[in-house]
């Protein structure tokens, strides 16, 4: 989810980006282009040094010429499909839909946190009496605000102005990664289709609404709009990729090599301040078939490491056990995701098999959807009862200040 940053570094962001998916996108297709061009003039220059050299075979060998020249009508005509992909409007079309997503996810968010930023809070404060129940808490919490930036950086101020401790707090960090697969499950849905009508309801509401609940109901509802129409654009501007063999060749390598493809999704993340519009992004390219299972698991287990940037960045300047809570969430992440590493490809099998059973088929969509909800479960499930030895390995490795100290000792006097 994106979070208030100043222009300067919005802007940085948007160039860095926009020379990744350049980078990409352009690069491969230089070097497909300049192979196919070499063995289209390599397969012309073969078809015209046939020639009769006797009058008798002439019709045999004519025959064979048409056959010949058939079949390298066929390849020429694959080659110039490949050539007519026109790079630039690709290029622009999907910056422009991911400019409409992340737009919608601002509007969106910011509709959220008025309405339910609040409640959230109480929420948290409230039910993070153990460590099942912050863990249930930061589900709902995520859920509600369809951010797990946005739950562990409201989490990580109440510790910071002492509203929360930091035992109580992990297990709203562990819940947030659970709540966060949420969105993944419904842009699997495929519901693009709908998005001009929650625009259109949504711009009334913002308009003509007289309450400013009712306005900030209407900018939720044009941010999911805005979002899945993003989606869509990007989903038709890539869709000349389906049979373009250097970016089908990259999708390969990114699904062999699950490090790189998850060094990707982080990188990807990290840009765009959001796991959640990296892993919608690839559940929707997926859904086009331009995505294979083992990619998107590669680039959904970065995007898991690439969220932790916005949380460390708010535990600057906060006290020992905010900055505890943001280690934590990070320690969670990288382990979690080195260990999905190793085991990607029983992941993606597993996901696979639930996705059968639950009749998806083979909708690579839900499957990469469903590997991102077994993915956060079973992380949550191996390390919850650790969570009080966690806890106190890192007090040690992060002792209070000396002013924490003072306010400590100051409290068993009284």
């Amino acid at each position: 989810m994106l979070l208030s940053r100043s222009f300067k570094k919005k802007i940085l962001n948007i160039l860095i980006l926009s020379s990744l998916v350049s980078a990409l996108v352009v690069s491969p297709s230089i070097l497909g282009n300049n192979f196919q061009l070499f063995n289209a003039s390599s397969s012309e220059i073969s078809v015209n040094a046939q020639t009769p050299e006797v009058e008798a075979q002439r019709n045999n060998n004519n025959q064979a010429q048409n056959s010949e020249k058939e079949n390298s009508q066929q390849n020429n005509s694959a080659d110039s499909k490949e050539e007519g992909i026109n790079i630039f409007k690709i290029v622009t079309g999907a910056l422009a839909g991911l400019v409409l997503f992340l737009y919608g996810v601002t509007r969106m968010a910011e509709g959220l946190e008025a309405i339910a930023g609040d409640r959230a809070k109480n929420l948290i404060s409230k039910f993070t009496t153990n460590r099942f129940a912050g863990v249930a808490t930061g589900t709902v919490a995520t859920t509600i605000l369809d951010s797990s930036s946005v739950t562990i950086i409201i989490v990580i101020a109440m510790v910071s102005a002492g509203l929360l401790s930091f035992v109580e707090s992990l297990g709203v960090v562990l819940g947030s990664n659970i709540g966060t697969t949420i969105g993944a499950q419904i842009v699997a849905f495929k519901i693009n289709e709908y998005a001009p009508i929650a625009m259109f309801i949504g711009f009334l509401l913002i308009f003509f609404g007289k309450q400013e609940r009712w306005k900030q109901i209407g900018l939720i509802t044009l941010g999911v709009g805005l979002l899945f129409f993003g989606l869509e654009i990007i989903e038709n501007a890539m869709e000349p990729f389906k049979d373009y063999k250097p970016f089908i060749k990259l999708m390969e390598t990114l699904g062999n090599n699950t490090l790189l493809g998850a060094g990707v999704g982080a990188l990807f993340t990290i840009l765009v301040q959001s796991s959640s519009a990296t892993v919608a992004i690839v559940v929707t390219l997926a859904s086009q078939g331009l995505v294979s299972l083992p990619a998107g698991v590669a680039l959904v287990l970065g995007a898991e490491v690439g969220t932790c940037a916005d949380t460390l960045v708010a535990t600057i300047g906060r006290e020992r056990p905010a900055v505890r809570t943001g280690i934590f969430h990070l320690l969670f992440n990288v382990v979690s995701a080195s260990v999905g590493i190793l085991f990607a490809s029983q992941l993606a099998g597993f996901a696979q098999w639930v996705s059968g059973l639950a009749g998806a088929g083979d909708d690579v969509a839900r499957e990469i959807a469903n590997a991102q909800l077994i993915f956060n479960l079973l992380g949550v499930a191996l390390i919850i009862g650790f969570l009080p030895l966690i806890a106190r390995g890192l007090e040690q490795l992060i002792p209070d200040g000396k002013k924490q100290n003072r306010q400590a000792k100051a409290k068993s006097e009284v």
